[in-house]
């Protein structure tokens, strides 16, 4: 039975979001765990149901019999409204009871403009949105995700943050948690327990210091908590690849999810290292799964799921050494089921008819060549690695095997950026359509497709470039005015909101202090920022003005040696490793791949992936 009953949710838009019971959902016995975990997702059911960490941990998790992980989602605000007004709390699907007797509420915490969707849906539980206002009795609050690796905008309403992979850490944090519940001890007993695993961070250990102008000074283990807490936190990483849980079962939803597919995970981290990419310095080192590994899990998922089409997810999916047979051994499968086989993320010097071809037996999909920089120069900034002659030699390939569309993706405000890189944007566009006519010479053939989009470059925690300021909000707009107007009637073209990129660059690179801009926004805006029609930047620009919040459309200064609130996080790359790409970066001097020369960034203590150290 829903726990909101039906009379509500025929009311409300897309009442499935809400009713659990799907395919392949797990239900337990609830007199027989150990552990209640409410595993949240802070955005609507669609988006949550397309996320893969979130399907691989409910999997893992739930394959322990002393663990029941349920799912949660935020409500969308009509329903939300009706919960606030009648008094309902935050449920869980599978169950369908409020999450705030759970012994956990977790989050994945993957792009910074869900912070206010994170406070509300712990306010919507029943729980104090601070930690510090928690009390013995009630549910842990935990974070993972991408954005732990700057935790501290968000660190105030967050009991521990496990930083990094979680498929072994998070069963150890929930084994420490249930005989620290058995034995019956106060609830900072369990703080300082878990504070000893590699990985946990618990932000009530520290002290954050400022100087007297007001700039950050640095973060450090509070007196009572030293030879407990670290100095530093770790990065947990997971070595052994090949042989950590891979998914063979995913819940499938009632209503179509954004990527409503089978998943694979090929490999994680990248061997690349492009500057302005958080996460190909977040998930190093590169490690690698069998092929034959990846094929049995693609049949069962496909077996127990009935998805057509089959999705192979990376940070650079032709970086995998064994994609050849990888895709040989899924295609032999799929082309006998009319399936699908995408490959979202091919870079275009390594681009392929054959793959090409092979992965289009079925039905062809759009192209995204994602160059990022218009010049050359550039692209050697950024550390992008690839040319003109790969996108020319990309484009001949697609267009003559019948691809009439294609999307090139660039940044826009990158480092050292200038008009003159801004309108090579418009010129490889039009090269690109002229590729388009040569392939096509003496055919009648309809006009090309082709779509240029611009997203506005933010600074991140743990790369090179975090230590330089984002233009301003009059510059985005200029910057995006000027390759509009030079592209012409002929192309689209497509950019990204610059209100929120400003606000996501400060929420990506604040403090602490940053905890309270958040809240306010929230208690005026109840949340959903991610979307354009919940945002409001005048109620940011004026929350942080009222405050005083220091920095906002610049963040930081280009300064290497001021220290970092994230540094409190080691995510094993170095910072001296980091310094010295910045001034390459300024050099316009590239850094090869990892597979080719070892660039000596630190990931190397880990003894796991390609990395084969200095």
């Amino acid at each position: 039975m829903s726990y909101i009953p039906d009379s509500i949710l025929m009311k409300v838009e897309k009442p499935s979001r809400y009713t659990g019971g799907e395919l392949n959902s797990v239900v337990k016995d609830k007199s027989k765990v150990d552990v209640r975990f409410a595993f949240c997702f802070a955005d609507s059911y669609e988006i949550g149901m397309s996320h893969l960490g979130m399907k691989l941990l409910y999997g893992l998790l739930n394959e322990r019999d002393w663990i029941w992980c349920e799912r949660v989602f935020a409500p969308w605000p009509d329903l939300e409204k009706i919960m606030r007004e009648k008094g309902y709390r935050l449920f869980a699907h599978e169950s369908q009871e409020e999450i705030k007797d759970f012994d956990f509420i977790g989050f994945t915490l993957q792009y910074e403009l869900s912070y206010t969707n994170v406070i509300n849906m712990i306010d919507l539980a029943g729980l104090p949105v601070y930690a510090k206002d928690r009390t013995d009795g009630m549910p842990f609050v935990i974070g993972g995700g991408p954005a732990c690796v700057n935790a501290e905008p968000i660190a105030d309403f967050f009991d521990l943050f496990n930083v990094g992979d979680g498929e072994d850490m998070l069963p150890e944090i929930l084994d420490c948690y249930r005989k620290w519940k058995k034995e019956g001890l106060p609830r900072i007993e369990f703080l300082k327990r878990a504070a000893k695993i590699e990985g946990v961070y618990v932000p009530s250990f520290y002290d954050v210091k400022y100087e007297s102008d007001g700039s950050f000074a640095g973060i450090f283990v509070k007196d009572e908590f030293k030879g407990i807490a670290p100095e530093k936190v770790l990065r947990r990483v997971v070595p052994d690849f090949e042989n950590t849980y891979l998914m063979k079962s995913q819940v499938v939803p009632y209503l179509e999810a954004i990527h409503d597919r089978i998943m694979l995970e090929i490999f994680r981290g990248c061997v690349r290292g492009c500057r302005f990419c958080q996460a190909g310095y977040i998930y190093r080192p590169a490690r690698e799964r069998s092929p034959g590994k990846l094929i049995d899990a693609a049949v069962a998922l496909s077996e127990c799921t009935g998805y057509e089409e089959i999705s192979l997810l990376s940070l650079a999916t032709d970086d995998y050494s064994g994609l050849k047979e990888l895709t040989d051994g899924l295609i032999d499968y799929t082309e006998k089921r009319n399936m699908n086989i995408s490959l979202p993320s091919l870079r275009i010097d390594s681009f392929s008819l054959d793959l090409m071809e092979k992965i289009s037996k079925v039905r062809k999909s759009g192209l995204t060549f994602a160059l990022e920089a218009g010049t050359q120069r550039l692209r050697d900034v950024i550390n992008k690695g690839i040319t003109e002659e790969d996108l020319i030699r990309s484009s001949k390939l697609a267009f003559s095997s019948g691809h009439s569309s294609v999307k090139l993706y660039f940044m826009l405000g990158l480092p050292t950026e200038t008009d003159e890189d801004l309108l090579a944007i418009p010129a490889l566009a039009r090269k690109v359509r002229d590729v388009y006519y040569e392939c096509h010479r003496g055919e009648k053939v309809k006009s090309p497709s082709i779509t240029v989009s611009v997203s506005t470059f933010v600074p991140k925690a743990h790369t090179p470039f975090q230590w330089f300021p984002q233009i301003s909000y009059e510059e985005i707009k200029r910057r995006q005015r000027l390759i509009k107007d030079a592209l012409g009637p002929k192309f689209g073209f497509s950019w990204h909101d610059p209100e929120l990129s400003v606000v996501e660059n400060y929420l990506a690179r604040g403090d602490r202090r940053a905890s309270e801009l958040i809240y306010n926004v929230w208690k005026r805006t109840g949340g959903f920022d991610s979307w354009s029609e919940f945002f409001s930047y005048d109620v940011w620009k004026e929350e942080k003005e009222r405050i005083g919040v220091i920095g906002f459309e610049g963040s930081l200064t280009p300064d290497p040696d001021a220290p970092l609130p994230w540094s409190i996080i080691d995510i094993g790359v170095t910072e001296a490793f980091m310094k010295r790409e910045l001034e390459k970066a300024l050099r316009a001097e590239t850094t090869p791949d990892c597979r080719t020369k070892c660039a000596g960034c630190g990931v190397a203590r880990y003894k796991g992936g390609v990395c084969v150290g200095c």
